[in-house]
C-alpha cells in the first residue's frame, strides 16, 4: 500500500490545478511501461481534452548507481559497465570513459588506436541511430520501416561481431589500447557494409521520410531554438536541429577525428522532422568517417607501450616474467592511476557524453562523474510540449532518442 500511495500523483504538490475556470482537468499518467515511452519513463500530463496544459516527467525506475560502481570497480574492470550506460552506443560509452583514464595515466596511444576506435565508434552512431530511425517513423505510425532498419542493424553487427567478438556489448577498448588486433579479411566486411548502407538510407528518404502523413505529423511538432537548447543544456541532433553548428569531433577533436573528412549535418527549425534528419545526414557522414578509415588504416601496435596499459599484450607475457607479474598484478589487483583529475567528452550518438575522474592513487576511482546526454533532453520536455496535443507529444518523445540508462545511470 505505501508503494502505491508513493506513486500517486497529487497535482497541488507540483503547483497544478484540478479544473481551470470553465472545465476539469484530467491527469493522465503516460508510462513508466508504455511502448511510447522509450523505457521505463513516466510522464505524467495535465490534459484539457486532447491538449497538454502542462507534464511532469518522472525518471528513476531504471537507476542502477553506474557512478558508485565505477567507484568500487578498477579502473581495468569498469569497462564493461559503461557499454550499459546508452545501452545502444556499445563501444561509444568506453571511448570517453578509457580517454580519461589515458589522460590520468599518461599515455599516448599509437595512431592505429585511434583510428580503430574512431572507426568501430561511428559503426556504433549508425546503429544507434537506425534503431531510431525505425522507431521514430513507429512511432508516427508506419509499421514497416522498422523490419528494413534491423535488417541494416544486422548488416553493421556482422562487421562488429567479426571484429570485437561480441554484438550489442563488446567492453573492446582498453586502457592504452583495444582488446586485439583486427582480424584478417575485416577490410572486405567493412567495404561491403559501406557499398550496401547509401543505398538503403536513400531509400528510407524517400519512401518513409518524404511521406506526407510523417511530415504531417511532426513538421513544427515540439520545435525550440538555438537559445532554448544551449539553456536547457541540449547537446547532439537535437541541438544541430536548431541550426548551431557545434560538433565535438570538430570544436574539440579527440583520438584524431581532426584527420577526417567530414561534414557536420545541421537544420534550421528544430522541430520533430529536423532532429529526424539531422540523424539520417550523420550515418552517411559516419559511412564516409568508415570509409576512410579502412583505405587509410596504418599498421602498426593496437597497444600503447605504457607499463599502464592494462593488460599488457599476451605474446609479452608468455616471454617476460615482469610482463607476466605486471599482466596478473593488472588483472587481479588493477592498475594504480597516479592521484589527479581528468575529464573528457566525446561526440556520442545522442549528444555530448562525459566522464570527470578523480583519482587518489589507488586502485579505484575516488569519485567517477558521468554526464550524459539524455538526462537534460528529458528536463526540457514542460518547456516545449505545454499547449500540444498527445499525439504530439509521442512524436517528440520519438525525436529526442533517449534511453533510461543514459538518464539514470
Amino acid at each position: 500500500m505505501l508503494e502505491e500511495e508513493a506513486a500517486r500523483f497529487k497535482p497541488e504538490d507540483w503547483g497544478m490545478k484540478r479544473s481551470g475556470a470553465n472545465e476539469d482537468y484530467m491527469f493522465l499518467n503516460l508510462g513508466p511501461n508504455h511502448p511510447s515511452a522509450h523505457g521505463a519513463f513516466r510522464i505524467i500530463l495535465q490534459l484539457d481534452g486532447e491538449e497538454i496544459v502542462d507534464c511532469v516527467p518522472d525518471i528513476g525506475y531504471h537507476h542502477r548507481g553506474a557512478e558508485k560502481m565505477a567507484e568500487r570497480q578498477s579502473w581495468h574492470s569498469f569497462i564493461p559497465y559503461t557499454d550499459r550506460i546508452d545501452y545502444l552506443g556499445g563501444v561509444m560509452n568506453n571511448l570517453p570513459y578509457v580517454l580519461s583514464v589515458e589522460k590520468l595515466a599518461g599515455i599516448k596511444v599509437p595512431e592505429k588506436v585511434d583510428v580503430i576506435r574512431i572507426m568501430m565508434a561511428e559503426f556504433f552512431r549508425i546503429t544507434s541511430h537506425l534503431l531510431f530511425l525505425g522507431t521514430y517513423i513507429q512511432d508516427v505510425g508506419a509499421m514497416t520501416p522498422v523490419f528494413f532498419t534491423f535488417t541494416d542493424r544486422q548488416k553493421a553487427y556482422t562487421v562488429i561481431e567479426a571484429i570485437t567478438g561480441f554484438r550489442l556489448h563488446p567492453a573492446w577498448y582498453r586502457i592504452g589500447g583495444v582488446a586485439h588486433d583486427l582480424p584478417r579479411g575485416w577490410e572486405k566486411l567493412v567495404k561491403d557494409f559501406v557499398e550496401w548502407m547509401p543505398k538503403r538510407l536513400d531509400e528510407y528518404t524517400k519512401a518513409a521520410l518524404q511521406n506526407s502523413i510523417l511530415k504531417g505529423r511532426t513538421i513544427g511538432v515540439a520545435a525550440y531554438n538555438t537559445k532554448e537548447a544551449l539553456e536547457w543544456g541540449v547537446t547532439g541532433a537535437g541541438l544541430r536541429s536548431t541550426g548551431c553548428d557545434f560538433d565535438l569531433r570538430k570544436a574539440r577533436p579527440y583520438s584524431g577525428y581532426e584527420n577526417f573528412e567530414f561534414e557536420v549535418p545541421l537544420a534550421a527549425n528544430g522541430d520533430a522532422y529536423d532532429r529526424c534528419m539531422v540523424r539520417v545526414e550523420e550515418m552517411r557522414q559516419s559511412i564516409k568517417i568508415i570509409d576512410q578509415c579502412m583505405r587509410n588504416m596504418p599498421e602498426g601496435p593496437y597497444k600503447a607501450d605504457h607499463p599502464l596499459t592494462t593488460p599488457p599484450p599476451k605474446e609479452r607475457t608468455l616471454q617476460h616474467i615482469e610482463t607476466l607479474i605486471t599482466h596478473f598484478l593488472q588483472v587481479s589487483w588493477g592498475p594504480v592511476m597516479p592521484a589527479n583529475e581528468s575529464f573528457q567528452m566525446i561526440e556520442a550518438t545522442k549528444g555530448i557524453n562525459s566522464y570527470y575522474l578523480t583519482s587518489d592513487g589507488g586502485t579505484m576511482s575516488y569519485r567517477t562523474r558521468i554526464r550524459t546526454p539524455s538526462y537534460p533532453h528529458l528536463q526540457q520536455i514542460p518547456s516545449v510540449i505545454k499547449g500540444s496535443m498527445v499525439a504530439d507529444l509521442i512524436a517528440y518523445l520519438g525525436s529526442i532518442d533517449f534511453v533510461m540508462a543514459d538518464v539514470d545511470r
